[in-house]
C-alpha cells in the first residue's frame, strides 16, 4: 500500500492515539477510549484505509531531494 498520512497529519495521529490508550488503560475514560489504537496503527505505518476509500492523501506526492 502506498502511504496517504502525512507529517503533521501522521504526528497528531501517533499523539491522540497514545493519550487515548493511556486514558483508557488508567481508567480515566471507559474501554471506548482503546479505540486510540486505531489512530496510533494509522500513524505508525502511514496508511490510513478510510482516505483510501475517500481519495484523500495529506502526504507530498513528489520525491524527496537534496
Amino acid at each position: 500500500m502506498q502511504a496517504n498520512v502525512g507529517t503533521i497529519d501522521r504526528t497528531l495521529r501517533i499523539i491522540v492515539g497514545l493519550i487515548l490508550i493511556g486514558l483508557a488503560a488508567t481508567g480515566r475514560v471507559g474501554a471506548w477510549g482503546w479505540i486510540g489504537a486505531l489512530p496510533l496503527l494509522t500513524g505508525l505505518v502511514r496508511v490510513c484505509p478510510a482516505y483510501s476509500i475517500l481519495g484523500v492523501k495529506t502526504c507530498s506526492s513528489e520525491p524527496k531531494t537534496k
